[in-house]
């Protein structure tokens, strides 16, 4: 995308933003308050991973479907060394974080090597890490009783009411706006989602790039799974269910084109903040929770419009 492309899409976000603001202001109970405001980040911060993540795969024109049920895989493992194998806090998440990496692994893999759809590809996965998951537990197991130290993670506050995983979305986004806005090989993402034979011919390893954002993104849901059991303290099948389309619905949002080859990082983390803010301001105006769904999928269906009348202008 453009300087000027994506700068017009993120003053759009950032209207609706100001919207959301003064309709849930007048519309919802202690909507504008500095601890909801904390409590608007706290719960954003999973999806909002997943999205960075997802950024760099949709720039190459792919997508990963299968982020969400990885995120509950990743969490069953997690609560199953840590709680019934007794393996150290530590050691276990370290080996969540690695399913997570192994996972995107697989999707990268089945992409560039046997050369499949990636839509076909995590599709599949989706099932098959979701199902792998309730296979460990039974569909009923959920894994608690984790220690505080562990919990404050997600739990926890710093500097007056600052949620501690804070920083964790800060340092992704820092990661991800350089991987992609400021590296010859986020130059080569957006390279291979316009034109993926060009690419290959102009020296960009096309393979290699795509098993890097596949690995990326499935090593960012096992992070987000110790994020997400540390702010719920259980760990449990369906973790993570519905992420991977509130994760895309803020990619496109924020300017990314589903089509590839423009990506902006800054516009997913707008886009992300304007989902969170619908979300927690339909809850503290007692609307039905359903509208929350309703409203974000009529949202990601006005994004792809556009960035159809992008690509085609």
């Amino acid at each position: 995308m453009t300087d000027a492309a994506s700068a017009r899409a993120t003053r759009a976000l950032l209207g609706l933003l100001a919207v959301e603001l003064v309709a849930f202001t007048f519309l919802g109970h202690n909507f504008l308050s500095i601890a909801n405001g904390f409590e608007v980040v706290r719960a954003s911060v999973e999806v909002g991973l997943l999205a960075l993540a997802l950024t760099a795969v949709i720039a190459t024109g792919g997508i990963d479907l299968s982020v969400g049920s990885l995120l509950g895989l990743c969490a069953v493992v997690f609560g199953w060394l840590a709680r019934e194998a007794g393996l150290a806090v530590p050691v276990a998440a370290a080996c969540a974080v690695l399913a997570g990496t192994l996972g995107g692994l697989l999707n990268g893999w089945l992409v560039t090597s046997l050369r499949l759809p990636p839509l076909i590809v995590t599709l599949g996965t989706y099932s098959l890490y979701r199902g792998l998951a309730e296979a460990a537990t039974g569909g009923v197991a959920n894994y608690t009783g984790f220690p505080d130290g562990f919990l404050g993670l997600g739990q926890g506050t710093f500097l007056g009411g600052v949620p501690a995983q804070l920083p964790l979305l800060a340092a992704a986004f820092l990661f991800f706006w350089a991987l992609v806005h400021r590296s010859v090989v986020g130059r080569g993402l957006e390279a291979i989602g316009y034109a993926p034979e060009a690419a290959r011919h102009a020296g960009v390893p096309v393979g290699a790039r795509l098993r890097l954002v596949y690995v990326l993104s499935g090593t960012v849901a096992g992070v987000a799974s110790l994020v997400y059991v540390a702010r719920l303290g259980q760990a449990k099948a369906d973790a993570g269910t519905g992420f991977e389309l509130l994760a895309i619905t803020a990619v496109v949002l924020g300017g990314t084109s589903i089509f590839g080859g423009r990506a902006s990082v800054v516009g997913t983390l707008v886009g992300l903040f304007v989902l969170a803010l619908l979300q927690n301001g339909l809850r503290l105006a007692d609307q039905p929770a359903e509208l929350a769904g309703v409203l974000t999928g009529m949202l990601l269906l006005l994004a792809l419009a556009l960035s159809r009348e992008r690509k085609a202008s």
